[in-house]
């Protein structure tokens, strides 16, 4: 099993991604949890690199859990082509809907900021939705993203969404766990603690899921958007 925090949703343009201090208490108590099933890694901060993930291809763990921010842009009228473009607006303003879409990872400020990869590393931490269609996640039985706008995705013609729950499928993860609009740092965590306590208490994904939400429905009866937002996708 594996589990990466690092970095949770959309910013305006221009702004940088900041970190989540909800992440921390998500991640170890996902962590004290799993341990009791099998051997977890973590990883975090600097070491939580776009490289180490696409690493994971070909002999990737049965959970995927990530914690960080996800970036979702909607398709734009572009009027002519445009040159000298920064790094966000080279993703923003893209025809490709899997370039759109992705997700943060160490170092990904660094080069929205300057145009091109930190110092030493050979990737940018920006991690499209194309790339990791791009990889082999077939040993992965449920990934969950927990994150801002990962469900979304373009609507074209015959081929249905496209984005970060595309490109999971395209790379073989079974299950996925995603929002579909911005959610808040602290009840994402305990969504997640939630959810992960019931499912290791020999229940099935499914029955795991619905039963968190109802959960979460019932303690935030007024605040839908502290909980809706997750979307089981098989």
């Amino acid at each position: 099993n594996f589990s990466l925090k690092q970095l949770r949703g959309n910013k305006s343009r221009g702004e940088s991604w900041t970190k989540l201090e909800g992440t921390v208490l998500e991640i170890q108590s996902i962590k004290s949890i799993l341990n009791s099933k099998s051997a977890v890694t973590t990883l975090s901060d600097n070491n939580a690199t776009e490289s180490y993930f696409k690493a994971l291809s070909g002999d990737s763990p049965s959970i995927i859990h990530i914690a960080t921010h996800g970036y979702f842009y909607e398709k734009l009228n572009r009027v002519g082509e445009y040159t000298g473009l920064s790094v966000e607006d080279q993703y923003r303003l893209s025809e490709d809907p899997l370039l759109r879409s992705g997700l943060i990872f160490a170092g990904a400020n660094y080069a929205w900021k300057n145009g091109y990869n930190p110092p030493n590393e050979v990737d940018d931490g920006i991690l499209t939705a194309i790339e990791i269609s791009n990889l082999d996640l077939s040993n992965t039985d449920l990934v969950v993203l927990s994150a801002c706008e990962t469900g979304l995705g373009d609507i074209d013609g015959s081929e249905g969404v496209y984005g970060l729950q595309r490109a999971f499928k395209i790379a073989g993860v079974d299950r996925l766990i995603m929002s579909l609009w911005e959610v808040p740092d602290v009840e994402t965590s305990e969504f997640m603690q939630l959810f992960y306590k019931k499912w290791f208490k020999r229940q099935s994904i499914n029955t795991a899921f619905i039963q968190t939400q109802r959960e979460m429905a019932g303690k935030y009866s007024e605040q839908p958007s502290k909980w809706a937002a997750f979307v089981l996708f098989e």
